[in-house]
Order: structure tokens, then C-alpha cells, then sequence
């Protein structure tokens, strides 16, 4: 009997929180907007922007889900549903990170044809970059990063935010490209030389562009000189001498061409 009541006043104990906070709450939801306030969907998003400059992202998000939740109809509640994607973005924690990627992706889903849809395609891809890992664990969300990046150049090629786009799609790829480079370059240390060549030839046919590739002509020439593939392998020295003024391939890289010179003028 004693312990029956004590579980009882226990669960009444929790129930009356319970209320309480609920009641504590509300109250501070009404709060939020100020009786005879003549636009109180903008006095939200307003408070919610001051929040998120201020970088108090729980603050703001109170404020950004009060403008979608109870103003439906509101011309801020785009932006409202931006700012949301925004703060989850600025907490950057794992789970963080997958609630600002569906906040965006709702809102190009809602809002396709909305002039901010460029900054949401951005801010999507960017969400996907604070989750890419080191080049030599798992590339699953560089991939998913460079795919939003390459929709944001097709979909939006006049949007001012153009350049940011590019230089961290590079970024990006490069985070890929180094991935695949230290796989070669592993299969090298091996002295696997057909599997590095593969994989460096197919690095650079896919890629271009990669920053680092002067590691890549260097190690592949080399791969195919100890494949007895010297003429080959002689384009690949050049390329890393015309295109990369400072390398610390360079000096071995001068040396090999120079070798293989002379070996060819004197068949």
C-alpha cells in the first residue's frame, strides 16, 4: 500500500511538471510576438534573422518554425524555411547536418521556381561537403557534394553565387581525386606497376583538372619506366614540366626527361 502511493504521488508529481511545462511553454510561444503587432510573421522572421546572425540557432529556429508552422500563408515563410536549413547547418553536428539537407531539399521540392532557390541548391551541397570524409575512408558524401554542386552549375549558370560554387566543387573533387590517387600510389609502393597505371590513367581521364596531378604524371611515368615503357612514359615527364611551375616533383622530374632523351637518341 505504501509503495502503491508512492508510485501514485510519483506519477502525479510528473503529471503536474508535465502541465506545467507545457503551460510555461505556450506562454512563451505567445509570447514571442507582442499583442498589436500589425505584422507578426515578419516580426518572427525578423527576430529569427537577428538570432541567426547572432549564431543562436535554437533561438532562431523558434522563431523560423513559428512563421511555417502558424503563417502558412506568409511571404516570409520561404525564407523561413531557409533560415531553418540555415541553423541546422550552423550547429554542424552529424544529425544536425541531415535535418538542414532535408530542410533544403522541402524547399526546392515547395519552391522550385523561388528566386532563392540557387542559395538552397548551394546550401545543399554544402551540407553534404561539412560531411566528406578523409581521402582514404568512405567518399559517399563527397560524391553526393559533387553531384548537388554539378545540378547547381546545370540549373543555375547566371546565379552570383557561381564563383563559391566552382571553387568548392573543385575542392570537392579533389577530395575524390586524392582518394583514388593514394590507391595508386599504394599499388605503386606494392610495385603492382599494371594496377597503378590503370588507376592513374583513369584518374586523369576523369579528371583533368585534378590539382595534385603532378603527383600523378610523375608516378605514372615512373610506373611505366619500371614497365620498360619509356616513350610512354616521357609525355606524362613533360606534361608535369610545362604545366606546373612549382612542384617537389620537378627536380626528378628534369632529371628522368634527360634521361630518357639520351637513351632514345642513342637507339
Amino acid at each position: 500500500m505504501i509503495i502503491f502511493r508512492r508510485v501514485t504521488l510519483l506519477l502525479g508529481c510528473l503529471l503536474a511538471t508535465a502541465i506545467l511545462g507545457a503551460s510555461a511553454c505556450t506562454g512563451r510561444t505567445r509570447s514571442m510576438v507582442p499583442a498589436g503587432t500589425s505584422e507578426p510573421d515578419k516580426f518572427l522572421f525578423d527576430k529569427g534573422t537577428e538570432a541567426l546572425n547572432s549564431k543562436k540557432w535554437l533561438t532562431a529556429r523558434e522563431f523560423f518554425k513559428q512563421v511555417t508552422e502558424t503563417y502558412t500563408a506568409s511571404p516570409y515563410r520561404p525564407d523561413s524555411k531557409l533560415g531553418i536549413g540555415d541553423t541546422y547547418l550552423g550547429e554542424g553536428t552529424a544529425e544536425a547536418l541531415v535535418l538542414a539537407i532535408n530542410e533544403f531539399r522541402e524547399f526546392l521540392s515547395f519552391y522550385p521556381t523561388s528566386k532563392r532557390a540557387d542559395y538552397a541548391q548551394y546550401k545543399l551541397a554544402v551540407a553534404h561537403v561539412r560531411q566528406m570524409r578523409a581521402p582514404q575512408r568512405d567518399q559517399t558524401e563527397t560524391r553526393e557534394a559533387i553531384r548537388e554542386f554539378e545540378t547547381f552549375v546545370a540549373r543555375y549558370p547566371n546565379s552570383s553565387l557561381m564563383p563559391e560554387v566552382r571553387t568548392k566543387l573543385r575542392e570537392a573533387k579533389d577530395r575524390l581525386d586524392e582518394s583514388d590517387y593514394l590507391v595508386g600510389y599504394f599499388y605503386f609502393r606494392q610495385r603492382w606497376y599494371p594496377g597503378a597505371i590503370d588507376r592513374f590513367k583513369t584518374l586523369l581521364k576523369e579528371d583533368s583538372e585534378y590539382s595534385g596531378r603532378d603527383a600523378v604524371y610523375f608516378y605514372l611515368a615512373e610506373a611505366l619506366v619500371k614497365m620498360k615503357q619509356e616513350a610512354e612514359a616521357l609525355p606524362y615527364f613533360e606534361k608535369l614540366q610545362q604545366e606546373f611551375e612549382k612542384s617537389q616533383f620537378l627536380p626528378d622530374t628534369h632529371k628522368r626527361i634527360a634521361e630518357l632523351k639520351a637513351v632514345a637518341q642513342t637507339k
